[in-house]
C-alpha cells in the first residue's frame, strides 16, 4: 500500500511553501497552514474540501503565488493536521476564522475561495465578525448547503428514499479506502471527477482522498449528512462567485443554483460542461483565473497598508 499523501512530479505535486505555521483554534485543535509567495502581496486563502488537503490546490497555489500570497491550511483531521474531537459546522467555522486572524493584519482583506466543505466552512463563517473583517469576495467551488444526500447522484438510481438510504451508506462508510489501484482510481473517477478527466488528474486525487484516514473521513460524513447552512447564503454579503462542474455527481448543479438565488451578492455562475466535483484540479486554469479576477476586481478595496509579520 502507497502511503504518498499526494502525487510528487508534475503540475499535482505541491509546491514548496515559503513558510509553514501551527494555527490554534477556538477548542484548541490545531491546524497546518502554508504560506506561498510574497508577504507584501494580495492575499488569498484556500479551504480545501472533505478527505482533501492543502495539496488539492497545488496548481492555483502554483499559479497565484507568483503575485499573490497563499494562504492555504488543513481541515482539522486532514493533512497535517491533527484529528479533533468535535467534528461540526461551527468547528469549520472557528478554524477559519482563526487561520484568519493568525495570518493577516487587522483589517486586511482577502479574497477566499472554498470547495466543497471548503465552502462550507465559508458559509458557516459568514456572520462572523473575523470573517467579515476580512473577506471582501467569495469563490464557492462545487458546494452546496443543505440536502447533501438527497440530491447526490453517486448512486445510479432515480431520486428517492431508496437512492438516499444507499447513499448515506455509501459515503458514510467506515471502511478503509485501501491502496491505490487501478479499480480504485476507477471508482474514484465515477464518483468525484467527469468522465474526460485526465490521468494524471485522477492520480492526483486518488493519492489525496486515500491519505485521509478513515476515522477522519467517517467523522465529516455525518456531518455533511446532516448539513443545514441555508441561514449561511443569506449572510454571505460579499461579492460571491459560484462553479459547478455538469458532471458533478456529489454536488450536482442543483446545489449551485441554489446557491445563485439565495446569495445577496452574487458575482456569477461557471458551469463547466463534463467536469465532476473536483473542479479545482479538473479545470486548474479557469479557477485560477476566476480567483485572480476577484483579487484584481476587489480586493483593493479596504485593503490595509500592513501585513502581520512573524507569524
Amino acid at each position: 500500500m502507497s502511503r504518498l499523501m499526494h502525487v510528487s512530479s508534475g503540475p499535482y505535486a505541491p509546491p514548496v511553501p515559503s513558510r509553514e505555521l501551527t494555527v490554534t483554534s477556538a477548542d484548541g485543535s490545531r491546524l497546518h497552514v502554508e504560506v506561498h509567495g510574497r508577504e507584501d502581496a494580495p492575499a488569498v486563502v484556500l479551504a480545501h474540501g472533505w478527505t482533501c488537503s492543502t495539496a488539492f490546490w497545488a496548481a492555483q497555489i502554483r499559479d497565484l503565488a507568483v503575485d499573490h500570497r497563499v494562504i492555504a491550511y488543513d481541515q482539522r483531521g486532514h493533512g497535517r493536521s491533527p484529528a479533533a474531537v468535535a467534528h461540526s459546522t461551527d468547528a469549520l467555522a472557528d478554524d477559519l476564522e482563526a487561520v484568519l486572524e493568525e495570518t493577516l493584519a487587522p483589517g486586511e482583506k482577502v479574497v477566499i475561495a472554498g470547495h466543497s466543505m471548503g465552502g462550507m466552512a465559508v458559509l458557516a463563517a459568514a456572520s462572523r465578525a473575523g470573517f467579515r473583517e476580512h473577506a471582501v469576495a467569495v469563490l464557492l467551488c462545487s458546494t452546496g448547503s443543505s440536502r447533501l444526500v438527497d440530491e447526490s447522484r453517486v448512486v445510479p438510481l432515480r431520486a428517492g428514499r431508496t437512492r438516499t438510504w444507499l447513499t448515506r451508506k455509501v459515503l458514510g462508510t467506515r471502511a478503509p479506502l485501501g491502496p491505490v489501484t487501478p479499480a480504485a482510481r476507477r471508482i474514484l473517477k465515477y464518483g468525484t471527477m467527469g468522465p474526460g478527466s485526465a490521468p494524471q488528474m485522477v492520480e492526483a486525487c486518488a493519492r489525496i482522498v486515500h491519505a485521509c484516514p478513515s476515522a477522519v473521513r467517517y467523522a465529516w460524513s455525518r456531518v455533511l449528512d446532516s448539513l443545514d447552512l441555508d441561514h449561511g447564503v443569506r449572510e454571505l454579503a460579499v461579492p460571491t462567485a459560484v462553479f459547478v462542474g455538469t458532471a458533478d455527481r456529489l454536488t450536482p448543479p442543483v446545489h449551485a443554483r441554489a446557491l445563485v438565488a439565495a446569495l445577496p451578492n452574487c458575482v456569477g455562475i461557471t458551469e463547466l460542461p463534463g467536469l465532476g466535483h473536483m473542479t479545482p484540479v479538473e479545470a486548474p486554469e479557469l479557477v485560477s483565473a476566476k480567483i485572480r479576477e476577484l483579487a484584481a476586481t476587489y480586493a483593493q478595496f479596504g485593503q490595509s497598508d500592513q501585513v502581520k509579520e512573524g507569524t
